[in-house]
């Protein structure tokens, strides 16, 4: 497979696209006012201790408290560091199926207290960000883990006797009270350069623990890698083909970053100097645009309709004109299979998380069904977030969970419609005039004056004057009330405002529709 790595670098935003046999699978987005967190260290102040939940809150200066659970706590079973026995002393506690510890929130928090945490996941819509008080710093080869004490390697490094040799390598390199994750490009390499990465790690935690204690919380003591510079660090490897970049400034310090850490990548880095926008020249662009859009075509004829709902995203697979040339179930068939590349494509590309429910087209048999799971696990090996999946059901839905770090691209091109509110959805232009004939029928009730005029959006007042006025004639009759019409543009379609011709002023509120 070759991958390509395309960047455009502007004043208002970075982008990055990520293009695997010439499509575009990833886009990564960086606004100069909507900065990345994950990876950010903070000097945080617990606001609050939740017992009910095993979780705290805790300020670190943003518009929101951040979110700590207790599995992010040191020691906890879902945290990277063991708490010690001496921590355990004196402290009541249960253990998980594994024999592990689960020590309560409240047993190791109190409000006020300051606390080292990172972001591990940004905010999204009304949440704000998750934290966890298991900081890790990530290099080029390793990832350093402070206060612990294991020393871990990459699962996609597959060859034991390697894994064997990093393995051990990162225990005689490893200083006490830290832990070590090897990551995938420290394959091949040797004790002089995973050293090298190590030491400037290091020198990095004691500048932080050196931020940490001369200031109070709550307080940004460091700062992650900007998109592009970490991209470098975490994705360009040897099974990078070529990385084209606009920038003259980043072209040049990706070029001095290399030069340290793998020199050999230098020669597949590109400045792309032509007039034409580089998005346009690799056809990004185009492809960028339709992530906004609700339905997606496959080459078949068939397509995916993607729904963003408060809870999860749904995706329901459609034949379209995809009518078959043979029995039904082979189509059915073809149109899944087709479906599953493109829903592992429309996941990474579109950056969804959470919950994804997939409904593809009912198939009978279930050798079928296997088939289409098979198609699908395949396909999102590639993706670099943490994914599970359940089987097809009977029902044909195959249920999903993506690792949220950050809001999906929708969110990030995109916010809610003022109109409708997120709903994608407005009051039709029946409802419109059945309001306005009931506040009427209200105001005649309340003994108001009969000759009122009405303002609304040019399209209702179109639809009210429609053959005739026969709409507005019907009104009139019904009402007992001399009505007129009038259009204004900079109301919304869902809106009306009655006027007293008599008085010469707003009377909508005084009656309550």
């Amino acid at each position: 497979m070759k991958t390509e790595i395309i960047i455009n670098v502007a004043s208002h935003e970075s982008r990055i696209a990520i293009l695997e046999d010439g499509k575009l699978v990833e886009i990564l987005v960086e606004m100069a006012e909507q900065e990345r967190m994950v990876g950010d260290i903070y000097k945080g102040a617990v606001a609050a201790v939740l017992p009910g939940m095993q979780a705290a809150f805790v300020d670190v200066g943003q518009e929101k408290a951040a979110f700590l659970h207790v599995s992010d706590m040191p020691g906890s079973p879902g945290s990277m560091v063991e708490l010690d026995s001496e921590a355990l002393e004196d402290t009541a506690y249960q253990t998980n199926s594994r024999g592990q510890p689960i020590v309560p929130i409240e047993n190791l928090l109190k409000k006020g207290q300051e606390i080292l945490v990172q972001i591990k996941k940004e905010p999204i819509s009304t949440k704000g960000a998750r934290v966890t008080a298991v900081p890790s710093l990530a290099g080029r080869f390793m990832v350093l883990v402070p206060d612990g004490d294991k020393v871990g390697v990459s699962r996609k490094i597959t060859n034991w006797g390697e894994k064997r040799r990093l393995r051990d390598l990162g225990r005689n390199l490893k200083p006490n009270g830290f832990g070590l994750i090897i990551r995938t490009e420290a394959e091949g390499q040797g004790d002089r350069e995973l050293g090298r990465d190590l030491k400037e790690l290091i020198n990095t935690w004691k500048r932080i623990q050196k931020q940490g204690n001369k200031n109070t919380a709550p307080l940004l003591i460091h700062k992650e890698m900007g998109m592009t510079s970490s991209l470098i660090r975490d994705l360009f490897t040897d099974d990078v083909s070529r990385l084209v970049i606009d920038s003259k400034r980043e072209y040049k310090q990706i070029l001095v970053y290399l030069k340290g850490v793998s020199p050999n990548l230098r020669k597949a880095v590109e400045y792309y100097r032509d007039k034409r926008p580089i998005f346009d020249a690799f056809g990004v662009e185009q492809e960028i645009e339709k992530t906004s859009e609700r339905r997606a075509w496959l080459k078949g004829g068939g397509y995916l309709v993607i729904d963003h709902t408060e809870a999860l995203v749904a995706i329901d697979v459609n034949s379209g004109r995809n009518v078959g040339k043979s029995n039904q179930e082979e189509t059915v068939l073809k149109t899944n299979l087709e479906a599953a590349k493109e829903v592992a494509r429309q996941i990474r590309l579109r950056d969804m998380g959470g919950i994804i429910v997939i409904d593809f087209i009912d198939m009978m048999d279930p050798r079928n069904r296997k088939k289409v799971e098979n198609e699908i696990r395949q396909a999102i090996r590639p993706d670099r977030s943490r994914i599970r999946y359940s089987e097809i059901s009977e029902f044909g839905l195959m249920e999903m969970t993506r690792q949220r770090v950050r809001p999906s691209l929708l969110f990030t091109y995109s916010e809610p419609c003022p109109t409708c509110n997120g709903t994608g959805r407005v009051v039709s232009r029946e409802t419109v005039i059945a309001r306005i004939e009931r506040w009427l029928k209200r105001s005649r009730a309340a003994a108001m004056e009969r000759r009122l005029t009405v303002q609304v959006h040019p399209e209702i007042g179109e639809y009210l004057l429609e053959n005739r006025k026969e709409r507005l004639k019907r009104i009139r009759r019904s009402t007992r009330v001399w009505l007129n019409v009038e259009a204004d543009p900079d109301l919304e379609a869902d809106v009306y405002r009655i006027f007293s011709r008599k008085r010469n002023v707003d009377v909508t509120n005084e009656v309550k529709s």
